[in-house]
């Protein structure tokens, strides 16, 4: 009977090992010509595995990606609603046509976003995304709510603060999440994903300002205050289901979760997640957060390049975002109905771009000729939106301009998340792109200066050198990229730490 037991436990650790040997295999399997084969032999048990984790990645895709893209963009309309409830009636109501008032409570918001994000991110992991992004969401749905009630510029200033506060966090904890859940070769479809849905409801949100603005009277509000009001009390509820909906980071997936008390995964579903990070970039498990740690990362010259890039990136599309409503109205004559409209079909026509590029950039593996050619198109598009003579051909560079900077956005998130390697210094990339980003932000709000409208000719300018820059950049990484993999394909170096990485051009 002992040696029968014996036997038994000698069988059942032979299974474990071939089970997890054939976990190992399952990207290779998938790829093979029989696998593809209709007419091939049967699947065989790798096969089937491998089909489990695609429905595993679904099921991921579909709990994370809507929720995220939803809440964020309301964070995207909460912040750029000015130029809508600007042109409604808040320009007078408030004067915000006097000086620079108007650029100084668009920029105010980002001096906290800047301030707070590295912090942020550091609360996320300690707490975890699913307390701490709807939390935030609630807390910037109530600042939100309350600017419909403001009486002077200075309270909107004091506003802006504290939605930049809350609003700091909770992009960069959504970065952090999704790369900390996905491969390198499939996250920026991702991003894509969650980045386009978030754009697509912010571009609605000028249709909805105008709709909302139509409510003026009610209650014995001007229409620009019932812009905000309801838009806070949509943040807030979404903020509330955020809680429910909201999952963990990988590691933590089996834990039973804030409300409805039962784990997102399974055991044996999180050891699949696991293993896919693991053989990937090796990076499943979280490395311990130090003052050190911190302070290695930052040393890191390549953080601070992706993060300058976005910066660069988004002058154009917080320029965009601020004041395309306006530049419609006031340069290119519309009425304030139709340039609100007018500023949504941009946003329309970037989600083919944008997904186009991303599945070329993921199945080619290619971040650098991407963003070349994002930055390239954003180029023509603001040229022609500034300097065109036929308001057609400015209306349709606003198309090209809005495509190629907004599908720029998961392009850079990826190719930072492709080129690093440990959940920590995941995180920190993650609040200094998303940082500078927000500086981005700060220098589209100053370079729209009132003595340069209705066309706004400097702004331009700068907008246009932006992505000359980018150009720049992306095509000297060509060469230190490349040049480094070829230092590691001679044993000379090991890049980020990890046997067999290689950069991504």
């Amino acid at each position: 009977m002992a040696r029968s037991d014996l036997e038994e436990n000698k069988e059942r650790e032979i299974s474990h090992y071939e089970h997890a040997c054939n976990e190992d295999k399952e990207i290779h399997i998938a790829s093979a010509p029989e696998a593809q084969d209709p007419s091939g032999p049967a699947p065989t048990p790798d096969e089937r595995e491998d089909k489990t984790t695609r429905r595993l990645i679904r099921k991921i895709d579909i709990r994370l990606l809507p929720v995220l893209a939803v809440i964020y963009a309301f964070a995207l309309i909460d912040r750029v609603n000015l130029p809508n409830a600007r042109i409604a009636g808040m320009g007078e109501d408030l004067e915000l046509s006097v000086g620079d008032r108007y650029s100084l409570i668009v920029m105010i918001f980002f001096v906290p976003y800047v301030i707070f994000q590295f912090p942020a991110n550091i609360v996320c992991r300690k707490l975890g995304p699913c307390l701490w992004l709807p939390s935030l969401a609630v807390s910037w749905g109530i600042v939100t709510l309350g600017v419909g009630f403001t009486t002077s510029w200075t309270q909107v200033i004091a506003c802006r603060i504290l939605l930049g506060i809350f609003e700091s966090g909770f992009y960069p904890g959504c970065i952090f999440l999704l790369s900390c859940w996905y491969c390198r070769f499939e996250v920026q479809k991702r991003f894509s994903g969650f980045y386009l849905l978030a754009l697509l409801a912010s571009g609605f949100s000028n249709i909805l300002a105008w709709a909302l603005s139509l409510m003026k009277g009610v209650g014995g509000l001007n229409g620009w205050r019932w812009i905000f009001v309801m838009q806070g009390i949509i943040t807030i509820c979404l903020g509330l289901l955020g809680f429910i909906f909201i999952v963990d980071f990988p590691d933590r997936a089996t834990n039973a979760q804030l409300i409805t008390r039962r784990p997102f995964l399974t055991v044996e579903e999180a050891h699949i997640v696991k293993a896919r990070i693991d053989r990937d970039r090796g990076d499943a498990v979280v490395d311990a957060l130090t003052f050190r740690k911190i302070l290695h990362h930052l040393h890191d010259w390549k953080l601070w390049e992706w993060a300058w890039l976005y910066l660069l990136n988004n002058v154009v599309t917080y320029s965009f975002g601020f004041f395309l409503p306006i530049i419609l109205s006031g340069d290119m004559g519309y009425s304030t109905m139709m340039a609100q409209i007018l500023s949504f079909p941009p946003y329309v026509a970037a989600a083919p771009w944008m997904l186009t590029t991303a599945w070329f950039a993921d199945r080619y593996r290619k971040r650098g000729l991407v963003l070349i050619l994002n930055a390239s198109a954003a180029i023509v598009g603001v040229a022609m939106t500034g300097f065109a003579t036929n308001p057609a051909a400015r209306y349709a560079g606003v198309f090209l301009g809005v495509c190629g900077c907004n599908s720029n956005v998961p392009t850079i998130l990826s190719y930072m998340h492709n080129n690093i390697v440990g959940q920590t210094k995941r995180s920190i990339a993650s609040a200094l792109i998303i940082g500078g980003g927000a500086i981005g932000g700060i220098i589209a709000s100053n370079i729209f200066r009132q003595q340069d409208a209705p066309k706004y000719t400097p702004a331009m300018i700068a907008a246009i050198m932006t992505q000359a820059v980018t150009i720049l950049h992306v095509a000297k990484n060509f060469v230190v990229y490349r040049l480094a993999n070829k230092k590691a394909d001679r044993g000379v170096v090991v890049i980020e730490g990890q046997q067999g990485f290689r950069y991504t051009l």
